[in-house]
């Protein structure tokens, strides 16, 4: 009989927050072209795609380069301001992530939250949820390198440890839906799903790719867990690649 302390074991579930519990891509989206607007200048659907999944620093960069005579610190709070705003009115649930959250939370799986959004944000979004699902919440204001820098994770996963000194990256999921998370992600070891949203992700066989989150249940991630060794170079290709080409190994 193959014994059970050799199996592996889903201990903690990591999540992103826009674009994969909440559409809030769209709210961004809008609160950029407003921006950019007021400062006389244009913005394009392609530059936003530019920003998915990047850190509010990044974003408030670009937003410069766009025209936008602001501080990126001001450029932050505005942007910030009116997503609260649009969110306090409606939370744009994503499909099947509540559902998920739940059976994780029922099944003792501990979640916790990597975003990079800023803490006002990520509260509002965390108090709509029925239950206290996270753990704790790990976001952009909270770090020094956002993604596609693994900074994030690593944080995250070193603050499980705290609770259980046993758990390593390979006890862990992270569900992501960019190009940057998905590279944070697997640049710190966790097991990573893409769940691609606003914009397509390339095939990677050293991820698990699922188009959607509605109807997969906490056997789904145990089974990736349990595959871990099935993924090539065990979760190392992308991101090494794509920290490189921001600058930030």
């Amino acid at each position: 009989m193959r014994s059970s302390v050799s199996q592996p074991l889903l201990k903690a579930a990591l999540w992103d927050m826009d674009g994969t519990i909440v559409d809030t891509e769209p709210y961004w989206i809008e609160a950029e072209h407003a921006l950019v607007a007021a400062h006389g200048g244009q913005w394009s659907h392609a530059q936003a795609m530019q920003l998915v999944g990047q850190s509010l620093v990044f974003s408030a960069g670009v937003l410069q380069r766009a025209g936008v005579n602001l501080e990126k610190r001001e450029i932050i709070d505005t942007l910030t301001a009116q997503v609260i705003s649009k969110v306090r009115a409606s939370v744009p649930w994503r499909p099947g992530a509540r559902e998920l959250l739940d059976e994780l939370h029922e099944a003792g799986v501990r979640c916790a939250l990597v975003t990079m959004s800023e803490g006002p944000l990520a509260r509002e979004v965390v108090a709509a949820l029925p239950k206290p699902y996270f753990e704790f919440l790990v976001t952009g204001d909270t770090v020094t390198n956002g993604k596609p820098h693994p900074e994030a994770y690593r944080k995250a996963v070193d603050l499980l440890r705290q609770q259980d000194p046993d758990l390593t990256v390979h006890d862990c999921v992270a569900l992501e839906d960019s190009a940057p998370g998905v590279a944070a992600a697997m640049a710190s070891g966790v097991v990573t799903v893409a769940i691609p949203h606003i914009v397509p992700l390339p095939a990677d066989p050293a991820r698990a790719t699922w188009h959607t989150l509605e109807g997969r249940t906490v056997a789904d991630l145990q089974q990736l867990v349990a595959a871990r060794g099935d993924f090539p170079a065990g979760n190392a290709g992308l991101e090494d690649s794509m920290v490189r080409s921001h600058g930030l190994d």
